[in-house]
């Protein structure tokens, strides 16, 4: 039975010092620790076993499937010149055509409807933007370029020569190869503005190993936009809505899917991002996973019974964030912040850019569980 205090945001929040969120990512990729989530036994809410994101493919059996995100992080962190001078911010979101673009703006009260700014690059000649309107949904503004950067395709031209890649916050170090550790390997498909932090871990030898071992890949494009990183800030959760991020979920995956059930084998996400694409396809195709593509604004929460997801690779998440109430669904969310508690305690390393957890369909409650048999 549901517990009420799961649809209360306070119920997720959790101490971290700061020396615990991790500032750069391990290098070789696999070899952050990975927390295993080990199947529930009594009272046991901390049954894990520690290992590292290399040893992933000894969890995996041959036959099963991972499926990964392929968007491409943009530079979508642009510096602009308001009028008199003042120096302001742009996040770019999403196009709304005609070189009209959704943007989060700072510092948003002191650029107002028909400013026109100017977009500033190192050794690039400027740009006018013109702000057009304030959008209610975001708290941003819509600002207009030129109508030839109507997408991201063709606005990716202009974001390399002005753009810089837009770490969250909490990562204070610069470094200049951010623009390739803030990146997937098989990154693909431009449009998001923050990582798929899980797939930070896997590196091609790792993506090998696995290949070599009998695991099938399948990838899915979900462009992590605000409704990932955007702080939730009401307390009763029940009707919690997030804003909604561009998925495509094509007819080779919807096979993929099809003949690792077939074979008796388990779909494992890579990333929350994962999980929201083939679960938002799930749901638009009343329970059934068909090819998608379009909006998805799923939120998943304890309660939730997964569709297609049998277990799933994840970072360690930040406080009151929706990819808790997701992991929540999962295996429970007082087993989960006793899991932090535990993963704390034993250095692991937070964020983006820090350690993980690997969840198998054997820790994960019954009742969320695909009504598919895992084998579990």
């Amino acid at each position: 039975m549901l517990d009420p205090r799961d649809l209360l945001l306070s119920s997720y929040d959790y101490p971290l010092e700061p020396e615990r969120i991790a500032q750069v990512p391990m290098d070789p990729r696999h070899s952050a620790r990975l927390l295993v989530v080990e199947k529930n036994r009594g009272d046991s809410l901390v049954a894990a076993r520690h290992k590292t994101v290399w040893d992933w493919q000894d969890e995996l059996l041959p036959g099963d499937l991972i499926v990964l995100n392929d968007t491409r992080v943009m530079k979508a962190r642009l510096h602009v010149l308001r009028p008199g001078g003042g120096q302001a911010e742009l996040l770019l979101l999403e196009p709304r055509g005609n070189g009209r673009w959704q943007c989060l703006a700072r510092p948003a009260k002191r650029m107002r409807v028909g400013d026109e700014i100017w977009l500033e690059g190192m050794e690039q000649q400027s740009i006018p933007l013109k702000v057009i309107a304030n959008d209610h949904e975001t708290g941003g503004k819509v600002i207009q370029f030129p109508s030839c950067y109507c997408d991201w395709e063709t606005i990716e031209i202009l974001l390399e020569r002005y753009g810089e890649v837009p770490l969250p916050p909490y990562i204070e170090q610069q470094d200049s190869n951010n623009e390739e550790k803030y990146q997937t390997r098989y990154a693909l498909h431009p449009g998001a503005v923050a990582a798929p932090t899980a797939g930070l871990h896997l590196s091609d030898e790792l993506l090998s190993a696995l290949r070599r071992r009998g695991i099938i890949e399948a990838r899915v494009t979900l462009h992590v936009g605000l409704g990932t990183f955007r702080p939730m800030n009401t307390e009763d959760l029940t009707s919690l809505q997030l804003h909604s991020e561009w998925v495509e979920v094509k007819e080779e995956v919807v096979e993929k899917v099809e003949a690792c059930r077939a074979r008796g084998g388990r779909v494992v996400a890579v990333g929350t991002t994962s999980v929201r694409a083939l679960e938002g396809a799930c749901l638009a195709g009343g329970g059934s996973l068909k090819p998608f593509q379009g909006k998805v604004n799923l939120v998943i929460k304890p309660g939730y019974r997964f569709g297609v997801v049998d277990g799933l690779l994840t970072n360690f998440h930040l406080p009151k964030s929706s990819l808790l109430l997701l992991v929540s669904a999962l295996i429970g969310r007082k087993r989960l912040l006793a899991l932090y508690a535990d993963a704390i305690e034993r250095q692991y390393r937070f964020f983006s850019y820090g350690d993980a957890m690997l969840i198998m369909p054997q820790a994960v409650l019954p009742e969320a569980r695909s009504q598919v048999d895992t084998g579990s």
